[in-house]
């Protein structure tokens, strides 16, 4: 067992963070603890880092624990990008202190980006999301990693690309796949399974080139491959004008009748460039509650 403890320069909102990541229910999140067990592969094995903060929105300190010495390192390394501890909020939040964002901005200062925590989960379930209302898509990508994946000390991980390669599309069908969608997260499990097409190269080109190789594997569209740069790679100037949950956070900024259209879209955000990344995370928070019901699930409103 390992401990490590890490000060990172504020703001830094774990509260807020953890109030996101709560969208998921195959996060394993602690509120009272403000904890989050993180499943990883490090060196193609499966282990589980817990995270917890110890400190405040402007003196964040964090406490992380590993079972295995030996991953701490790369650990570490990953945790800091995942949770995107390397680039200060303080920039950010000022470059729109001026903007039309100002208030988004204020209301939920200091959350933070936080990445999928590996390039394929991400790929799977942007996959899975297509086309579908927020609750439904975590709920049968849920209903899809309980049934085809496995569990590390409590913590859920995805099937492996060759495990869901495997898969046929009949089982998915039985969990409420359509067969199209099916068929995308076995041939895209294929590619990788055989060495066709490997992300962690991939992440290391341009926007650009991440985009135009994504596009040319069946069920992948531009939506997908710019939600795998913004939550799987990481990219900071990402923002998603086909999404319907930005169209709505600008109808609702900006007291549109209807939903913007592409032009207003990139007239409203030309000057939130070089951080525009933040601003698709601020805007989907913006329609985003706690539930009603239990006060522990986010909902996009309606």
């Amino acid at each position: 067992m390992w401990t490590e403890k890490l000060e990172v320069q504020g703001p830094y909102n774990f509260d807020l963070v953890l109030d996101r990541l709560l969208l998921d229910p195959l996060h394993v999140v602690d509120t009272e603890k403000r904890t989050i067990r993180v499943p990883l592969y490090i060196e193609g094995k499966p282990v589980v880092i817990e995270v917890q903060s110890k400190g405040t929105t402007h003196e964040p300190v964090f406490i992380i624990q590993g079972s295995l010495e030996e991953t701490k390192e790369q650990a570490l390394h990953r945790l800091k990008k995942i949770f995107h501890w390397h680039q200060p909020l303080g920039e950010i939040a000022e470059h729109f202190s001026n903007s039309d964002l100002k208030g988004i901005f204020d209301t939920h200062h200091g959350t933070a980006i936080v990445l999928d925590f590996d390039y394929y989960s991400c790929l799977v379930k942007s996959i899975i999301h297509q086309q579908l209302n927020l609750a439904f898509g975590y709920k049968l990508t849920e209903r899809y990693v309980k049934t085809f994946g496995f569990q590390v000390d409590g913590v859920w991980f995805y099937p492996t690309p060759e495990e869901a390669a495997a898969i046929k599309v009949e089982e998915l069908r039985k969990i409420q796949f359509s067969t199209r969608k099916a068929e995308y997260i076995i041939g895209l499990s294929k590619e990788i399974a055989d060495g066709a097409l490997d992300l962690e190269e991939l992440s290391k080109q341009t926007d650009q080139e991440i985009i135009d190789r994504l596009v040319q594997i069946r069920g992948i569209g531009k939506w997908t491959a710019e939600s795998f740069l913004l939550f799987g790679v990481g990219r900071p100037n990402l923002f998603p004008k086909a999404d319907i949950g930005i169209q709505k956070a600008i109808q609702k900024l900006y007291g549109l009748p209807q939903k913007p259209t592409i032009e207003e879209m990139e007239t409203y955000s030309k000057d939130w460039a070089p951080f525009l990344s933040y601003a698709s995370l601020y805007l989907w928070r913006s329609i985003e509650k706690r539930s009603e019901k239990d006060g522990k699930t986010a909902r996009y409103e309606a």
